[in-house]
């Protein structure tokens, strides 16, 4: 598929067939005005639908929905920035956080931003590893938590130590948030036909709780001054501008909705909704005093707009106590802030209630930040799908004062039996509301477990940060999960370590610290001092690494205070892969080879094992994948790869007379891992790699993944592993 291609393709579909979206920055945007039918059943596009496929699996870009797109869009994301997408899977949103702190930076340097991108559940991570593993970035962490309790690894007793010594944090906090909730899923009804079917006005009610305590957990680890972007696929008020409400209550002072509309002016939206009505088992609701008696624990207050019409001189929360105390122990709102208090270690609410956070009475929420600045994208607007969303902008600490107390019980209720009721339970597209009130009343049992509290109060601080206490038993692929760090050469402690991991069904995270055998690397390679490899390099095996991980400053440093809490941080997936272990017999005097994945980061430092190759080399090698040094066509290049020593080596496409250090420091420099064998150069480059290469850049057609087999014999291969 080439440029020609692409006009060909609007010449016989229409200008709009392809099209730049005019409000995304830099064109880098463009829409396809094509149903999934039409690319997968139209002959004309059959080219341009495997252009699509394979351009995206190996990651020079992204197919989404274009009003997904949005939401990044409005955290004003700068190259030194820590950013949190708290529920990020399946990974769309957070390859566009990681594609926009990479494209400020200089060329040869990492950005000082941080991404971390989170989800809830273990398979879902897997796909979020598969996703963003196209951007082959060492700034990166998947971590493995339910949102509402994400650690925040805090060792300062308050606001003020957060930062002290060498200006390395006390606390892990964020510049940007990113709080795309999980929620009914109405606004994507153009693309999923099933929700017709599914759809009811209620859908939202069983979700708006998991959503504000997923929200006040984003506030609670961001910045003063940062920005917090709220988001649904949803156009139900009861899941947005009513969680929005509520955040803002809670919060008081401390955080301000924003008015955006002087950002992206050639996006369309509408303002949100000041008054909405709440439907419960087909009955519509306009306040909280109309819900029926026997449904108050499940119709919250929050779900409603701000309004005076409940009784002069009390607050809701006091309204339901009195309706509720003959027939459970807590109301469903005193569970929300229990839930906070206990679980949330920063103080995203105040441990103790407050008539404020609870007074769904007043209206200075609408008067002081009007929840007409929120965005509304219906679909027939920009003939797309639906989207809300929220911007906040975080002006003070939340409850400071009492942060330290509420962060005593980091964790506590993080047991395996809190887990297993959270996963049972966790509402999805399809919970029925009743079963959700199910799911709260057993919260409320735990909660109201004296005998749990009991220990958890007297649990001492070192307890606390202990690993046994700490962590939720999570079952996960050990190829795919990564975990903790270690000084390196205690080999008993590193073994009893694997083995109480193993038990859980996660690997460790180590810092790689074998001096001898990164002096080894360094040396094989050439690898200059400027880029250096101290406390960036890391594994997840404790004998004999067979992987060895590229991470940046910023993951480094995140990495140590993980490490200084108990690791409360569980990594499902950390920096990029640089180093990988081989078992060849040729004599190689380095036991580690170069992995395609990290050479972009590597090669402009490299100064050894590099071989320039002309294009026609070059094709053949990417082509054949094997070849003896006698048939290369320049027989210069075929003698230079035979008096290499053995082992692995960078081969660079050169056209032209390119000197060596302009052809290093140029990004549009194409290089490939190769492997100098007995007799041949091999090169390790995955089929889609190769493919693209060869297709997009030679022109070259005629590659098929079914080479692959062919080559398993060919003389050579069998000498890595």
């Amino acid at each position: 598929m080439t440029s020609g291609d692409l006009w060909r393709v609007s010449d016989e579909f229409g200008e709009d067939a392809i099209s730049p979206l005019t409000w995304y920055p830099g064109n880098l945007a463009w829409r396809l005005n094509f149903s999934r039918k039409q690319l997968r059943k139209t002959q004309a596009l059959e080219s341009f639908h495997e252009f699509l496929k394979h351009e995206s699996e190996v990651g020079n870009i992204t197919r989404q929905e274009a009003v997904s797109m949005v939401p990044p869009l409005f955290l004003n994301v700068q190259p030194d920035h820590y950013i949190l997408d708290m529920c990020a899977a399946p990974g769309s949103k957070t390859f566009q956080l990681l594609e926009m702190i990479h494209q400020s930076k200089e060329p040869g340097l990492l950005p000082r931003a941080l991404v971390i991108a989170n989800d809830f559940k273990a398979q879902r991570c897997d796909l979020l590893i598969h996703n963003t593993k196209r951007m082959c970035t060492a700034n990166l962490i998947v971590t493995n938590h339910d949102a509402q309790n994400f650690p925040s690894c805090s060792l300062a007793k308050d606001h003020s130590e957060i930062y002290k010594g060498h200006h390395k944090p006390q606390r892990l906090e964020f510049d940007c948030v990113l709080c795309d909730v999980p929620c009914s899923g109405d606004g994507t009804i153009r693309k999923n036909h099933d929700m017709w079917r599914k759809w009811n006005s209620s859908m939202g009610n069983g979700f708006h709780l998991l959503q504000v305590n997923i929200a006040m957990r984003g506030i609670a680890l961001l910045k003063v001054g940062g920005r917090m972007v709220y988001s649904t696929c949803s156009m139900n008020p009861v899941e947005n501008e009513a969680v929005v409400a509520e955040l803002l209550r809670r919060s008081g002072n401390s955080v301000e909705l924003l008015d955006v509309s002087n950002e992206l002016p050639e996006l369309v939206r509408r303002p949100g909704l000041s008054t909405w009505k709440v439907n419960d088992r087909g009955s519509w609701c306009q306040t909280h005093e109309d819900v029926p008696h026997d449904r108050k624990n499940v119709i919250l207050p929050s779900m409603f707009p701000s309004s005076k019409s409940t009784h002069e001189g009390h607050t809701v929360y006091n309204n339901l106590d009195a309706n509720l105390e003959f027939s459970m122990n807590f109301s469903r709102n005193f569970n929300i802030e229990e839930m906070s208090n206990v679980n949330c270690d920063t103080g995203g609410v105040s441990s103790s209630i407050s008539t404020q956070s609870l007074d769904y009475t007043s209206n200075s929420v609408g008067s002081k930040s009007p929840l007409s600045r929120c965005m509304r994208i219906v679909p027939h607007d920009q003939d797309g799908g639906a989207f809300f969303i929220a911007v906040l902008h975080k002006l003070s600490p939340l409850n400071e004062s009492q942060m330290f107390e509420v962060g005593k019980t980091e964790h506590l209720l993080s047991t395996e039996k809190t887990v297993g009721l959270q996963e049972q339970y966790r509402p999805d597209k399809t919970t029925p509301v009743e079963k959700l009130t199910h799911q709260h009343r057993i919260v409320s049992e735990v909660l109201d477990d004296n005998k749990l509290l009991f220990e958890q109060k007297n649990l001492s601080v070192d307890n606390q940060t202990s690993r046994g206490d700490n962590l939720n038993e999570v079952i996960m692929d050990p190829d795919d999960v990564e975990y903790s760090q270690t000084k390196s050469g205690d080999i008993s402690h590193r073994r009893k370590l694997d083995d109480q991991y193993k038990r859980k069904g996660i690997d460790p995270v180590l810092f790689f610290k074998d001096d001898a055998v990164i002096k080894n690397i360094v040396s094989f390679f050439g690898i200059e001092e400027s880029f250096s490899l101290e406390g960036c390099l890391v594994t997840r095996s404790t004998d004999n690494a067979r992987r060895i991980y590229y991470i940046s400053k910023s993951v480094q440093e995140l990495l140590e205070l993980n490490l200084q809490v108990g690791e409360q941080i569980k990594i499902a997936s950390v920096g990029v892969k640089m180093f990988e272990r081989h078992r060849s017999k040729d004599g190689c005097s380095c036991a580690y080879r170069l992995s395609y994945e990290g050479l972009s980061l590597l090669f402009p430092y490299m100064r050894k094992r590099i071989l320039y190759a002309s294009p026609v080399d070059f094709q053949k090698l990417l082509q054949y994948r094997t070849i003896n040094f006698a048939h290369f066509a320049d027989a210069r290049f075929g003698e230079e790869a035979s008096s290499l020593m053995p082992g692995c080596c960078v081969v660079v496409l050169c056209e032209g007379h390119q000197n060596a250090d302009s052809v290093a420091m140029d990004p549009s420099t194409i290089a490939i891992v190769c492997w100098r064998g007995k007799s041949t150069m091999n090169v390790l480059v995955s089929p889609p790699d190769r493919k693209e290469l060869l297709e997009y850049r030679f022109g070259f057609k005629a590659f098929k993944f079914e080479d692959e087999k062919s080559n398993n014999d060919i003389n050579g291969l069998d000498e890595v592993t």
